[in-house]
This record gives structure tokens, C-alpha cells and sequence, in this order.
């Protein structure tokens, strides 16, 4: 595995912003291509789609739940997996499951999960999304040495939310991640079970990425390699299909990619109602056709499949192809309508209810940048420093609530930006107010090149150290990473 990163165009697939959602991503992603990123002849073998089932990740049990505390174990090893018809492929796994397990929490119900590290480089399990004491975070220096385990904590003192796990370990995360080390954790509280939502087998995590092959279905992994990561896979298996009834679903869907952003879209145009995003539940439903996604994000969404015949394949597609093969990028998966079933879900009008922001004690400037001229081994840089484990880039007093105003300075590559420790609530986009899939909670937002996103967050939980980056996570391994101190 590379230890230096080099790319220039990493992640110019990314979207998020209201220019891409209305359609108009085209003339932000003209770009050039360094020798290490230019497209090549793919050599992945040809892929018959449809043709294996959409796989359902486990969802794991406690080995114990005395005091109190549900408590797993997963041993992070390699495993082979079948993602392309026919074939099979090396992976990293926890626990052996590909795609990653998940694991079902409540808020208020502590949880542990004890992790043995069996590959041959370092891991740190970060929980993308959570409250946790920075020990539990996984700091991208604080890592399991091969052959050693450690125990994470999580509190779960936070409302209901999606979230994921996933490496962490610096210069590693990427391709870590990429071969498989990332899993779901889905947490729930009173206020979201007491809602009539699709449940049990209607609810289904959905993580959306991209991948390369070779010709014997190997994963070939390179640096900023997203123009030839041209195979879409959902929940880990390329083009599957999943058989539905009649009725309506609740997808937790989740761009797991490491640099390609997703603009999904049902092939006939239906609406989807968007319930959630990173954070949970937004306040009101959203109904929309498209639901847009950088790496990291994830959107809660409900279908109804009862509109449809039985015998009906919809698609699901992705219109954000990047100047990339329409009939590799985008499509996803396939819907196959084949049975009726009783319905007593509901969509309430009224989802949450927010708190109103408190007053702001403090505004700071960020700026995401990274080199984009050509040279051979370009950075990444938040206000213009790479990262230092040894540094604190902001020191912020316990209880604030501050705003950052968040600009992308590129001209070609587009960032988002993620905050470890706090969900926050976005206030503007290039001035103007959020539209509805961004009126809830996010830990994750894109910011694509000139453009400038307001946001505020409140840090009246754990003190520590914590990080925020860009989840492009090739740019956060090339440096695009910094430190915030909350005392």
C-alpha cells in the first residue's frame, strides 16, 4: 500500500450544491488530467447487470447486554467476496461480511465494540456522525497495530441518526476504505419508532460507491483513481437487483465512494420523499426526483412501489456520470416488483421539531484548497496548512456555538467538508437559504470550487481534540485534514 498521495482531479465527480441538483454540473467539472489521473482503456471484465441479488447487510447481535450496555466483538480481516457475477474478490472486512455489517443502537443505550485488528497495517474505527470522547473517535493517529484490539465506547447521548463506521488510520483511510472497512450503525430513539415509517424488512440500507477491476475481478486501487472507478456497486455487489413488494420502503441510502458524488434518480422520473439526511429526521418530509450525494453523506428516502404494477424493473439511476460511460455510471441497481403486501406505514407532515439555534459566540473563515497545477504531488490544505497530528488548527470554549463560513478556493476540484463531534445545521449557500435536503441535521456538506457554504455548530458535548476535513478521503490522506480543540 502507497504511503504518498498524489492527485490532482481527485473527486470531480463530487455534487451537492444547488448547481448540480438542478442539472448543471457539466461546465464545473472541465478539467485537466495529471498522467496519474488521465482515463485508460478499462480492463475490467464485462459486467452482466441484474444478475445477482441485492445483498442485505447482517445486522450483528450483542454478545452481551448486562449492565445495560450492548456489547459486540469484530475481528477486521480479510475475506474474499463475490461482487462481479462469476467472480470473486479480496476485500477488508469487519467480522467478514462484505458489504459491512450493521449494527442497530438506541439513544441513551451504550454500546462497545471491541475491535481486533488481523490485517497487516494499521486501522482506527472512526464512527462518522457521533458524539463520542476523542479516545473513541478514531483519531487517525491513535491506531490498532496489527495483531492488537481496542475498545470503543459510544455513549449514544445524541437523537436518532444514520450513521456509519469506517478506517481512519492516516494515509491508509483511502484504500482502506475502498477494499471494504466500513459498516453501518444505525441509531434510533422514541421519537423516530413512535413514527408510522416503513420497518423491519422495508427498511434497508442502501451504500452507493464506485470501483475498478482488473480482469480477474481484483479491486485495483490507485490514488485519485476515480475517472477508471467506472463499475457502480450497491451494497457492495455490482448492478444487483432487489425484489420488492408492492408497497413502501424505507432505503437509508449512503455514498460510501471515495471521491465520486452521486445524483440518484428513478428511471421514469417518480418522486422520492426525502425523510432525513445525516443527521436524522428532517424537520418536514421533502418530495423530490433526485437525491444528491457526496462521499459521506447519506439521505433517508421512502418509495412507493405500489404505484407500479406487479412485473414492473425500474431502475434506479445515476445522472451524474462526469463525462464518464452512461451505461456503466449510471445505473445503480434494479426494483423488480413481484408480490403484494399489506401496508400501514404513513409519511407524517410533520417529522421533528429542531431547537432554534442559540445565539453564535464566535465566526471563523475556512478555506479548502489543494494544488491543481499540474504538479506531480500536489496537497490538499484547510487555511492553507496541511495536516500535523502535533497541531491544533482551532481552539474553541466548551458550550459555543460558532459559525464557519466554509469556501472552496479551487477552480476545478470540488470538497466537502466534515466535522468530527457535532452535527451542525446549514444556514447559507453562496448566501442564499438551504433548500429543503439540507434543513436538517449534517455532519457532512459539499462545497463545490467558488462556492461558499455558511453552517453552525455547537460544542457543548465532549471536550478533546477532534477533526474536520474533506471526505473526499484522498484529499484528507493528501492533507486536507485539521484539528479543532474544544476546552
Amino acid at each position: 500500500m502507497p504511503t504518498r498521495r498524489s492527485v490532482l482531479t481527485a473527486g470531480l465527480t463530487a455534487a451537492g450544491s444547488a448547481a448540480w441538483t438542478a442539472g448543471a454540473l457539466g461546465p464545473l467539472l472541465r478539467s485537466r488530467h495529471t498522467p496519474a489521473t488521465r482515463p485508460v482503456a478499462a480492463t475490467a471484465p464485462l459486467v452482466q447487470k441484474y444478475s445477482l441479488p441485492l445483498p442485505l447487510p447482517r445486522v450483528l447481535q450483542p454478545y452481551s447486554t448486562a449492565d445495560g450496555t450492548d456489547r459486540y466483538r469484530l475481528t477486521m480481516r480479510p475475506a474474499r467476496a463475490q461482487i462481479l457475477p462469476g467472480l470473486w474478490t479480496d476485500v477488508l472486512t469487519y467480522g467478514g461480511h462484505f458489504p459491512g455489517p450493521v449494527i442497530r443502537a438506541r439513544s441513551g443505550r451504550p454500546v462497545t465494540v471491541e475491535q481486533h485488528n488481523a490485517l497487516d497495517m494499521p486501522t482506527s474505527v472512526h464512527l462518522h456522525g457521533a458524539s463520542v470522547s476523542e479516545q473513541d473517535d478514531g483519531k487517525p493517529m491513535l491506531t490498532i497495530a496489527p495483531g492488537q484490539q481496542r475498545t470503543y465506547t459510544y455513549p449514544n447521548n445524541q437523537p436518532h441518526a444514520s450513521l456509519w463506521f469506517h478506517d481512519h488510520a492516516h494515509h491508509m483511510e483511502s484504500e482502506h476504505v475502498y477494499r471494504g472497512l466500513a459498516g453501518t450503525y444505525l441509531l434510533t430513539d422514541d421519537l423516530e419508532q413512535d413514527l408510522p415509517l416503513p420497518s423491519g424488512p422495508y427498511d434497508i440500507p442502501l451504500a452507493i460507491r464506485d470501483a475498478r477491476f482488473d480482469e480477474n475481478g481484483r479491486l485495483i486501487y490507485v490514488m485519485g483513481d476515480h475517472p477508471n472507478r467506472t463499475t457502480l456497486l450497491a451494497n457492495g455487489r455490482a448492478y444487483p437487483y432487489l425484489r420488492v413488494a408492492a408497497r413502501t420502503y424505507r432505503l437509508r441510502l449512503l455514498n460510501s465512494a471515495n471521491l465520486r458524488s452521486i445524483r440518484l434518480r428513478l428511471a421514469d422520473g417518480s418522486d422520492i420523499v426525502q425523510i432525513g439526511s445525516d443527521g436524522g429526521l428532517l424537520p418536514r418530509p421533502h418530495t423530490t426526483d433526485a437525491i444528491a450525494l457526496s462521499p459521506g453523506e447519506r439521505a433517508d428516502v421512502i418509495i412507493d412501489f405500489s404505484r407500479y404494477p406487479l412485473g414492473t424493473q425500474l431502475i434506479l439511476n445515476n445522472t451524474n456520470l462526469e463525462g464518464g460511460p452512461a451505461d456503466q455510471l449510471g445505473e445503480v441497481m434494479r426494483f423488480d416488483v413481484v408480490r403484494t403486501a399489506v401496508d400501514h406505514s404513513e409519511i407524517p407532515a410533520q417529522l421533528r421539531t429542531l431547537p432554534p439555534l442559540p445565539t453564535p459566540t464566535a465566526e471563523r473563515t475556512i478555506t479548502l484548497h489543494m494544488d491543481e497545477d499540474g504538479r506531480p504531488d500536489p496537497q490538499g490544505y484547510i487555511n492553507d496548512k496541511t495536516y500535523d497530528p502535533d497541531r491544533i488548527d482551532t481552539l474553541i470554549r466548551h458550550g459555543a456555538s460558532e459559525i464557519w463560513t466554509v469556501t472552496n478556493t479551487n477552480q476545478f476540484v470540488p470538497h466537502n467538508l466534515h466535522l468530527h463531534l457535532v452535527q451542525f445545521r446549514i444556514l447559507e449557500r453562496d448566501g442564499q437559504a438551504p433548500g429543503p435536503a439540507e434543513s436538517g441535521l449534517k455532519d457532512t456538506v459539499m462545497v463545490m470550487p467558488g462556492e461558499t457554504v455558511k453552517l453552525q455548530a455547537t460544542f457543548d458535548t465532549y471536550r478533546g481534540t477532534y477533526l474536520y476535513h474533506c471526505h473526499l478521503i484522498d484529499h484528507s490522506a493528501m492533507g486536507m485534514m485539521a484539528q479543532f480543540k474544544v476546552a
